[in-house]
């Protein structure tokens, strides 16, 4: 065990030890610090190096490793940062646009790529996870494209509506949405309830008990109706439907009767009276949150209580967001209205080129005599006597005051001057033989993208400060200084109307300097010259338009000469000279609208829709046709059905008519017709009604689809048709120019499958642009009420400023075996712009 004397001793011994070879152990220590830097020093080299031949991942790893070996330089450090911002964010951008373009997978490996390098990048963590929601919201269409192609098209709405509440602008959905609006006309069954509830009915009831008619419906669909305590069940109403729906006949039962509905389950439903107490009560609220891309959340959310009338109505301008909370039916109608706003803005780009152009020529010829001489007379005897050879006497000389002041010129020497005594000053002519030109072009060729009745401008010159001073009452003097902006200065706001033009604003000014002013307290002032053109003009896309005629042209002459010999025609040049100077300037603005993109035109299920009455916003009309009048106030109301196109109405009671059930008398014969028809629906029997023989019927089938639309893009197009009568077959003909629209596909409609028919649909494509199509539904009841007949979808293949799609109806089959009467053809003209 050593003891404290030893240990002393050894300390003292290496201290002593240190202090004889400090210089050794200094150099000790160096040479491996030394070795360090030079170590770091060439990984800095080999990363900068490797990065520049494009390995980023061995260069960014040698730059780590220059800092590691040598953490206090901060250059070293520096790049390493720089090259790994610089390369994260290469990887980031070759993400988004590879996600961007539909390669997902590709995008994948540029973000886990940019996160090997900085696993905390948000723009990448954010990039993966929006791949992995484009995933799952491409699973959601594929699902909705799945239940449409089996005919579900309520569940497609549904999950399509998840889709667009995410991704409002995801193609595929909107186009699938687009498709079933078009396929299913303005058919909504309340999704909740059980397929019993679209069953096909025929009722007629005239002034029976409500709660009679209740039972009826129960029975035949198999629901349950509760009744809040204040229906009054014993109210008697009339209510005369065929060729319609449970769902129809309990709506418009409720509807005449001001009543409401509450679906509670698959198979109940709550009646309770349309009342506002009773509507605060049983009525159901959703909230729905629009994020918006485009429009102003204030705007909209005005837009809602104004249209919708909704009031609870949040506008969060900080996020662009808009919360509603409000009915299904008012968040449905908000969804369409937002849609309707929450579009991008037109915006334009301006390609602007300014021409100016300077002559400037001056000439001075000629010889700039002195405007005056000047001629002095002196003493002859004081200033030019002559000094005399033989005397040394001064000869003429004056005599000297004591005083040494000069003599006064007297009156002999002025009347005694000759050549000798008068002086002349002043005397000296310039010969001016000079001659000036110049010419200068300056051209500038801006290019500014603006928005929609925004406005924008260009300056091209510099900004001269002017000081100003302002002195107050006790004396304080105060300066600003102002800038004038000097140069070319354009200003202009578009307008960008639907045809694809553009109404331009344009206020052009040019100023030049052309004196400083000094005020007497040092205050400084210019003098501006300017020329100004403003004007208002309406291009189409791609027109160039010229704004010239700014022309300053100024010719200045001016001349010294001598009066009378200057005056002659050739020698008066050397009597005198002329300066020609001559300054022209003109200013040539032409400006050439692109657009970047124009109001887009909306759907026809957005731009026109049905909003239901001021006190219920569900639509009472329906796929089926049937239309009911608006709620009445007595307690017995009568709901009956009007076929579109229809020749007969319900007259008086003792009338009879050809109406809706095609036979003469159709609601009895002779007096009393509601009671004496045969097969009444009387006491809630359920026995059709007999009608006999109808006439000859009539139908119409019409075309329609957007207005125009861009080269390369998809359009769809709906062909309607409505009959006056059930028809169970039918064809038309579509005719197109192949050379502009090119056929894509064919989707059945409805209008054959009204009332839950099996229907066999067929078409053909024929040369020279022609599809023949074809539909039929054997044993069914047949078709009446407007409805779509068939979806087509083609793509624009070459701009045209009007091409045609002609609809040729077929031959047309009623119920009955008979020809159905059909009109003339009809055309769609459709506008295909350039892209």
């Amino acid at each position: 065990m050593a003891t404290p004397l030893a240990t002393s001793f050894t300390r003292r011994g290496l201290c002593r030890f240190a202090a004889r070879h400090a210089r050794t152990l200094a150099l000790l220590v160096a040479v491996p610090i030394l070795l360090t830097g030079c170590a770091a020093e060439r990984a800095y080299r080999d990363g900068k190096d490797l990065v520049a031949q494009g390995k980023v991942d061995e260069g960014l790893a040698k730059l780590q490793q220059a800092v590691t070996q040598d953490p206090h330089d901060a250059h070293y450090r520096a790049a390493w940062l720089a090259e790994r911002e610089s390369a994260v964010a290469r990887f980031d951008e070759e993400g988004d646009r590879l996600a961007a373009g539909g390669a997902r997978a590709a995008a994948r490996k540029s973000y886990q790529h940019a996160l090997t390098i900085d696993p905390a990048n948000e723009r990448a963590l954010s990039g993966i996870a929006a791949l992995e929601g484009a995933a799952r919201i491409d699973g959601l269409v594929e699902r909705a494209e799945m239940l449409a192609a089996k005919q579900d098209s309520d569940s497609a709405r549904g999950v399509i509506a998840k889709v667009l509440t995410e991704a409002p602008a995801h193609p595929r959905a909107l186009a699938l949405q687009r498709k079933l609006n078009a396929d299913m006309g303005f058919l909504r069954v309340e999704a909740a309830l059980a397929s019993a509830y679209r069953k096909p009915v025929r009722i007629d009831f005239k002034d029976a008990p409500l709660k009679q008619v209740f039972e009826v419906i129960s029975r035949s669909a198999g629901l349950n109706f509760l009744f809040d305590k204040d229906v009054k069940t014993d109210q008697r109403t009339s209510i005369y439907l065929r060729n319609s729906t449970i769902e129809a006949a309990v709506r418009y039962v409720l509807a005449t009767n001001q009543l409401a509905q509450q679906v509670l389950d698959e198979n109940t439903v709550l009646i309770y009276p349309n009342t506002p107490a009773k509507l605060k009560d049983y009525q159901e609220l959703a909230v729905r949150t629009f994020f918006l891309s485009n429009a102003d959340a204030k705007t909209v959310a005005n837009t809602l209580k104004t249209i919708v009338k909704s009031h609870d109505v949040v506008a969060d301008e900080k996020l662009n967001v808009v919360i509603v909370r409000d009915t299904p039916d008012a968040i449905r109608m908000a969804e369409k209205l937002v849609a309707l706003e929450d579009v991008p803005e037109p915006e334009v780009m301006l390609e602007v080129e300014v021409l100016e152009v300077q002559r400037n020529s001056m000439q001075d010829l000629g010889i700039a005599w002195p405007s005056s001489i000047t001629f002095t007379p002196t003493a002859a005897g004081s200033t030019f006597g002559a000094i005399s050879s033989g005397s040394g006497s001064s000869y003429g000389s004056s005599s000297s005051s004591g005083s040494g002041a000069s003599p006064a010129l007297s009156l002999h020497d002025l009347l005694n001057q000759t050549s000798r005594t008068v002086g002349v000053s002043s005397l000296q002519a310039t010969v001016n033989a000079n001659r000036q030109d110049s010419n200068a072009k300056l051209l500038t060729n801006p290019r500014i993208r603006v928005r929609n009745h925004e406005k924008a401008k260009i300056l091209i010159g510099e900004r001269v400060p002017n000081i100003t001073s302002t002195a107050t009452s006790t004396g304080f003097v105060s300066q600003s200084i102002n800038y004038l902006d000097i140069g070319l200065t354009l200003n202009v706001e578009p307008t960008i109307y639907l045809d694809d033009t553009v109404g331009i604003k344009v206020a052009l000014e040019v100023s030049s300097l052309l004196n400083q002013i000094t005020g007497s307290s040092g205050t400084t002032a210019y003098e501006i010259g300017t020329r100004t053109a403003s004007t208002v003009l309406q291009l189409k896309n791609g027109e160039t338009d010229v704004l010239a005629g700014l022309i300053d042209s100024q010719e200045r002459t001016s001349g010294n000469k001598i009066p009378g010999l200057g005056q002659l025609p050739v020698l008066g040049r050397l009597f005198g000279a002329t300066t020609d100077d001559d300054k022209n300037t003109e200013i040539v603005l032409s400006i050439t609208p692109h657009l970047v993109r124009n109001i887009r035109h909306p759907d026809a299920s957005l731009a026109y829709f049905t909003s239901g009455t001021e006190t219920n916003m569900q639509s009472m009309i329906k796929s089926n046709g049937i239309v009911t009048p608006a709620p009445s106030s007595g307690s017995s109301a009568t709901t009956q059905a009007a076929d579109f196109g229809g020749s007969g109405q319900r007259g008086g009671s003792n009338t009879p008519q050809t109406g809706a059930y095609g036979a003469s008398g159709a609601y009895g014969a002779g007096s009393n017709a509601y009671g004496a028809g045969a097969g009444a629906y009387l006491g809630g029997e359920t026995t059709p009604l007999v009608g006999g023989a109808g006439a000859p019927g009539t139908a119409e089938m019409s075309i329609q689809g957007p207005p125009q639309v861009k080269t390369g893009d998809s359009v769809t197009v709906a062909l309607l048709m409505q009959a006056d009568q059930p028809v169970t077959s039918a064809s038309a003909t579509v005719s197109y120019d192949v050379s502009k629209l090119q056929f894509t596909g064919v989707t059945e409609g409805d209008f054959l499958k009204q009332g839950g028919a099996q229907t066999s649909f067929s078409n053909r494509v024929a040369q020279g642009g022609q599809l023949i199509l074809a539909d039929s539904s054997p044993g069914g009841t047949g078709g009446s009420a407007q409805a779509t007949f068939a979806v087509l979808s083609f793509k624009a293949l070459a701009p045209a400023a009007q091409t045609s799609i002609q609809v040729q109806p077929g031959s047309v089959l009623g119920a009955s075996g008979q020809s159905v009467t059909m009109p003339p053809p009809s055309a769609y003209n459709l506008s295909v712009g350039a892209r």
